[in-house]
């Protein structure tokens, strides 16, 4: 993919992914349900403080790529590690993208009005175990990790590698959280589809 074309793709990408995996999902819930989707807090709880560590990946994903679209000059400063600069690897990088992309959008889909981001501890949600959550019990972490992936091989430097490093721990605790939760609130039903159904894939 040319440098040109990546410099538009990226923006656009991350653009379409907060307006229809985030936004959109959000209002479509809230619509629904009558309540706000987004259950990560401000307090001093291990939950909350993984949710501020989310949010500064996320902006400092939207922030290198703004740097990398801008400034040539500005990104030579984010320690591009230039061995991976293939145009092959940024191919499979975008490839990658789109395809968690769309993934997480069917993922978000089938889960309905039980989408959540984080854990709500004041409703009881359905347990979903239909289409791709047949095949992961996390089916848009998943998609997540696939996506920092993605971003890394499209721009391999020590930033996005860092956020990589740091989204996988977060991803794997955060997973972790909620299906201690989930077990909690489905019990047996909830153990019996985890006898079933991997954490991820594999």
């Amino acid at each position: 993919m040319p440098e040109f074309t990546l410099k538009i793709f990226l923006p656009m990408y991350f653009l379409a992914w907060f307006a229809l995996a985030f936004a959109l999902r959000s209002y479509l819930t809230w619509k629904r349900t009558g309540r706000n989707p987004y259950r990560l807090g401000k307090t001093d709880s291990a939950h909350d403080f993984i949710g501020r560590l989310f949010r500064l990946t996320i902006l400092a994903c939207a922030g290198v790529v703004l740097i990398y679209s801008l400034s040539s000059e500005v990104y030579l400063l984010l320690a591009p590690i230039y061995w991976l600069q293939h145009p092959t690897l940024v191919l499979v990088g975008a490839a990658l993208l789109l395809l968690s992309f769309v993934w997480i959008l069917i993922a978000q889909k089938q889960m309905g009005d039980s989408w959540r981001i984080g854990i709500d501890q004041e409703q009881k949600t359905s347990l979903v175990r239909h289409g791709v959550f047949k095949l992961s019990r996390n089916p848009i972490f998943l998609g997540m990790r696939v996506n920092l992936l993605g971003l890394f091989l499209c721009l391999p430097n020590a930033v996005t590698l860092a956020v990589m490093a740091l989204g996988e721990a977060l991803i794997q605790i955060q997973a972790r959280l909620e299906e201690e939760y989930l077990s909690r609130t489905h019990g047996e039903e909830y153990g019996e589809y985890c006898r079933q159904t991997r954490r991820w894939l594999y």
